[in-house]
């Protein structure tokens, strides 16, 4: 199995989900949609809800392809014929092809769009985007079985966007289909959600992330895959993303540093900081943020555990727990975040606030408990 063809939420390096024909690591979830379809069960709109980058987009333009092969007047699916068991769809297949090239006439897919104005991205799916559902449910199926639309996000559309899918969702007409992907299901109206099938898919087992960066970058040291995985939170996608920006080389140098807490090498703090405070390294310096916060995330949740599993991080974890409160480390939990989150909207030094951040973290280690 090729790994590129499993990530959803990725960087553009790897085909968009559109264009996988692969999936793995939840055959949980494809059965409960098999299930529905064959079982003629099917809700008329699913909430494909979890963490970025560990395949609900993947999911959801699978089962929409696999809909449209089998769901036609031509299909026999529900005649005589036994279900299908698999919801895979060849990348030569008419219905994939067209699906990919945006050429499907019973298929539409909602994703953010270009402000004509600006020329930009925009960061939200705003009213426009989604009028065309309207249309497009009213219209006779082309090929006589399913219509089909997939949100990507829907935690981007803005309010009066989401209303617009909530008057759909309240009025679908037959054989009509809505495949919502949410990061954060919590965010969007409680009337959105009670309208929706929920479908939670969990986060990947960390072997299996290994296996799938492995197959991506063949020459990959296995402890490189060993650690990425770890730094994953079971998403694909971000581990392929950490890969690409050398956030494995980040996060070595940033552990350098704290396994010498209480005490810091200051000038390795200087040089990480200038690093990743330099002009350009915009990037770099939301890798650091990310790696950061979820590196005091896992020291909160062992402290407040009492220990693990004894791998080196645990290590560091055990000896923190010995000179910091589980209090003060809370606190610079919070200031972290708080300074993160407002490093770029009133410009602060990005220098400046990784060592600001760095040095609360060595005093919050001098505090005996």
């Amino acid at each position: 199995m090729n790994a590129k063809a499993v990530v959803a939420d990725q960087p553009a390096l790897y085909p968009q989900p559109r264009d996988n024909p692969q999936f793995t690591g939840h055959d949980g979830a494809e059965k409960i949609l098999l299930d529905a379809f064959n079982g003629k069960r099917l809700p008329h709109a699913w909430l494909i809800t979890g963490q970025r980058g560990i395949g609900k987009a993947t999911l959801a333009y699978r089962f929409a392809r696999h809909v449209l092969s089998v769901g036609g007047e031509a299909s026999s699916l529900f005649g005589d014929s036994a279900p299908v068991s698999d919801m895979y769809v060849a990348p030569t297949d008419p219905v994939f092809l067209r699906m990919a090239s945006h050429g499907h006439a019973d298929f539409l897919s909602i994703e953010p769009t270009v402000n004509a104005k600006t020329k930009k991205m925009r960061t939200e799916i705003v009213i426009d985007d989604v009028r065309a559902i309207g249309g497009f449910f009213s219209l006779t199926p082309a090929e006589g079985g399913w219509r089909v639309v997939v949100i990507d996000s829907a935690d981007e559309m803005n309010r009066n966007a989401a209303n617009a899918v909530l008057k759909a969702l309240e009025e679908p007409p037959k054989k009509a289909l809505i495949l919502l992907v949410s990061h954060a299901p919590g965010r969007l109206l409680p009337t959105l959600r009670s309208r929706c099938r929920k479908l939670a898919l969990k986060p990947l087992a960390d072997d299996t992330v290994e296996v799938l960066l492995k197959n991506a970058y063949p020459e990959l040291p296995p402890q490189d895959a060993l650690e990425l995985a770890h730094l994953s939170d079971g998403s694909i996608g971000r581990a392929l993303e950490l890969q690409d920006q050398g956030g494995l080389v980040l996060y070595r140098e940033l552990m350098t540093l704290l396994g010498s807490l209480p005490d810091l090498d200051i000038s390795a703090l200087h040089t990480l900081a200038a690093k990743i405070g330099k002009a350009g390294a915009d990037r770099a310096f939301i890798t650091f943020g990310d790696l950061l916060r979820a590196w005091l995330g896992r020291l909160i949740l062992s402290l407040s555990k009492g220990g693990g599993a004894g791998d080196t991080e645990q290590v560091l974890f055990d000896r923190l727990a010995t000179l910091g409160s589980l209090d003060r480390w809370l606190e610079v939990w919070d200031k972290s975040n708080h300074l993160l989150a407002r490093t770029d909207a009133i410009n602060l030094d990005r220098r400046q606030v990784t060592i600001q951040i760095l040095l609360a973290l060595a005093t919050a280690a001098r505090q005996t408990p």
